[in-house]
């Protein structure tokens, strides 16, 4: 069983708009349902899990698979957490198999494609994350003024969503940084890998960007 869930907690600050970027209309429709759209097409996808304001939560288009709301945490992370905790509580015990399928609302241009990729790839591992290779030179700095070190572009990858993980075994990797640790997790995959989860990598999709940016949003307002 695979079930997604998208985060749309954020205030989205960076844009500098007057809502939250996930609620922004763009061509009729506010920029999450682009994503729960495809999900709702999805073959692999059974149910979809939604971390929204109370504020927020009336507005959201209503797709079929959808089965309920958590709200959002102090970041995104402990938002992640409280949406594990929603699915797990909704769950019986005869369903053990559970994948959970994390998807940022921000990114409007998720692929079934890609969404079939992960839940292929998770079979012997505990989960998968989509990554893109690093197309320029990068370089360490310990201070952010001078260069320290080299870094070899061709082990370095960028991450993205959506990430796919066994549900038991992430939420107990989330449960391990609580109450503190998990306030410095940047990347849903930080917690997996530093609870010792097997974690395989496939590659990504560049239209599947988020949109973060004032620059980001003219990119996809230029889609159409």
């Amino acid at each position: 069983m695979n079930i997604a869930l998208v985060l749309a907690g954020g205030t989205g600050t960076r844009l500098g708009t007057d809502i939250p970027k996930q609620y922004i209309r763009v061509n009729g429709r506010m920029i999450i349902d682009y994503c729960l759209e495809t999900m709702e097409h999805s073959k692999d996808i059974d149910e979809v899990w939604i971390v929204a304001d109370k504020m927020w939560q009336q507005h959201i288009k209503k797709i079929n698979k959808f089965k309920g709301y958590a709200c959002p945490g102090s970041n995104r992370q402990l938002s992640i957490y409280n949406g594990l905790r929603a699915i797990e509580a909704s769950l019986s015990d005869e369903q053990k198999d559970v994948n959970v399928l994390i998807h940022d609302a921000a990114r409007p241009f998720l692929t079934d494609k890609l969404i079939h990729e992960c839940v292929e790839a998770v079979a012997g591992h505990d989960g998968v994350l989509p990554v893109l290779p690093m197309k320029d030179t990068v370089y360490y700095s310990e201070d952010g003024k001078a260069i320290s070190s080299l870094i070899n572009r061709n082990k370095v990858y960028a991450g993205q969503a959506p990430e796919l993980f066994r549900l038991k075994p992430y939420i107990k990797a989330n449960e391990t940084l609580l109450p503190d640790k998990i306030l410095l997790v940047n990347g849903s995959t930080e917690p997996a890998i530093m609870a010792g989860m097997d974690i395989v990598m496939i590659p990504g999709d560049e239209n599947n960007y988020k949109i973060t940016t004032k620059v980001d949003m003219d990119r996809f307002t230029a889609e159409f």
